[in-house]
């Protein structure tokens, strides 16, 4: 085997719970094979670096052997050496920030004022 489907190795070292969402981030140019992105059909070979947006994080991983059956956490070591940096994992871990805003009741629809001031409020804690 010189190569696998990306979807499918990245279900195999388990990244996904499932294939299908494995496509759906190939699909969702969440996916790079070293500099380009990866659609689900994408060859990978031993020695590629693949980078992985999920969630607040990129993930980096790179092959060591390829496998398209799903395996057991403790063989993943064999297959993909992790690479991320102990700072992007730490990101899964970060507190999230909730804001409540409250309306009075009666108070009808926000205005076009009322939006344009929430979507200021919002852009300040990007």
């Amino acid at each position: 085997m010189d190569s696998v489907r990306i979807d499918k190795y990245l279900w195999a070292i388990r990244v996904y719970k499932t294939r299908s969402e494995a496509t759906d981030a190939c699909n969702g140019n969440k996916v790079r094979i070293g500099p380009s992105t990866a659609k689900p059909s994408k060859a990978v070979k031993i020695g590629d670096t693949i980078e992985i947006h999920k969630g607040p994080a990129t993930l980096t991983y790179k092959v060591l052997q390829l496998s398209e059956n799903r395996m057991g956490a403790q063989l993943v070591p064999d297959f993909a050496e992790d690479l991320t940096p102990e700072s992007e994992r730490a990101k899964f871990h970060a507190p999230h920030e909730t804001i409540v805003l409250r309306r009075d009741k009666g108070a009808g629809r926000p205005t076009k004022k009322d939006r344009r001031e929430l979507d200021a409020l919002m852009d300040m804690l990007d």
